[in-house]
């Protein structure tokens, strides 16, 4: 398999308070090239953390990182131009049109103009390239961002939660960009942590938490391998109902005033047993297995709640680190910044 990206053994660690956070440990990522890939997990996993390590931006404790087969960050230059990322929102003159704004850019890293016509259509905005920039809207925005990496032709595009803050038309535009992209034959990493947003778009996956991969795969192994089929039962009775059910070989769970049934992929199966006992279902509803069940089967172990651990004990998962250690420096002549790497910057 070519991988456009892979890290062995990643580790990063920040001081929090009079401890240490951990927010990244002993990660192994594989992203295969060609296609979309979701990187996966809650707030505070450890993917922006990733995402800083492989551009440079901040410097990893131990393990080894590779993009295109290319050490990083030692050869960072030599892969640069083939990587376009998006890690915060970038910064375009407002007062001036989409089509001004990336022609601004392509002439200040060398890209022809032509190109610039070329990555709105690319994303979308053909038709809204004369509009200002002030007007548009935070799904466009996010889109002449996308359409900024594309100006030097990148294989890996990187996105850091790219629908933070989209309606829902947004977030379905970002979504049929980054699969035109993946179609493309690009390779598109995907940090997110709505899971079921991705799984739409998503060929392969990687899932996290705690900074430590917990599944890998195709999307559909990821979820054929842990996500069993799940029936969910309404019934009067639930407590006699699940007795029955239990002892009729299936497995049981109480998901609020229902029941969630394992075990079968025959929904008749379970009306027979419990009509056999005087017990009529109200609902019966065949789940199907997604990325999001099979995420919370995973980390239901892990304590999500619990990721910073300091010289007082145990804090909130959500509490931010203190005073990062400083990011590693670019080699020279690197284009890297802290909101886009792609263009040297779309931070006009």
């Amino acid at each position: 398999m070519v991988l456009a990206v892979e890290t062995l053994g990643l580790r990063k660690t920040y001081r929090a308070g009079r401890g240490r956070h951990v927010a990244v440990h002993g990660l192994d990522l594989q992203v295969p090239a060609g296609g979309v890939h979701g990187f996966l997990g809650p707030n505070g996993s450890g993917k922006t953390t990733t995402i800083r390590m492989l551009l440079g931006l901040v410097r990893a404790d131990s393990g080894t990182m590779r993009i295109f087969d290319q050490p990083v960050p030692e050869q960072l230059p030599a892969v640069v131009g083939r990587v376009g990322a998006i890690v915060e929102s970038p910064k375009f003159f407002p007062a001036f049109t989409g089509t001004k704004n990336l022609s601004l850019l392509a002439e200040a890293i060398g890209a022809p103009r032509a190109k610039v016509t070329e990555v709105l259509e690319q994303t979308g905005l053909a038709e809204r390239g004369k509009d200002r920039y002030r007007g548009y809207s935070l799904g466009m925005k996010q889109r002449l961002a996308i359409a900024a990496t594309l100006l030097k032709s990148p294989d890996l595009l990187i996105f850091d939660e790219p629908t933070n803050g989209l309606d829902p038309a947004g977030i379905r535009e970002i979504r049929q960009t980054m699969r035109r992209l993946g179609d493309q034959g690009r390779t598109v990493l995907v940090s997110s942590h709505i899971l079921a947003e991705v799984e739409q778009v998503a060929d392969t996956v990687s899932i996290i938490g705690h900074g430590r991969l917990l599944a890998a795969g195709s999307v559909a192994d990821v979820i054929g391998a842990r996500g069993a089929p799940a029936v969910r039962v309404t019934v009067a009775q639930p407590e006699a109902a699940a007795e029955i059910l239990t002892r009729g070989g299936l497995t049981v769970q109480r998901a609020g005033a229902a029941l969630q049934v394992h075990g079968t992929d025959e929904p008749a199966r379970i009306t027979y047993l419990l009509a056999q006992h005087g017990l009529y279902v109200s609902e019966l509803v065949a789940q199907r297995a997604d990325l999001e069940s099979v995420f919370l089967a995973l980390t239901s172990g892990e304590g999500l709640g619990d990721t910073h651990t300091t010289a007082r004990g145990r804090r909130r998962a959500d509490a931010a680190p203190a005073a990062p250690a400083a990011p590693a420096a670019p080699p020279p002549g690197t284009p890297v910044s802290d909101r886009s790497l792609s263009t040297g910057g779309a931070d006009a």
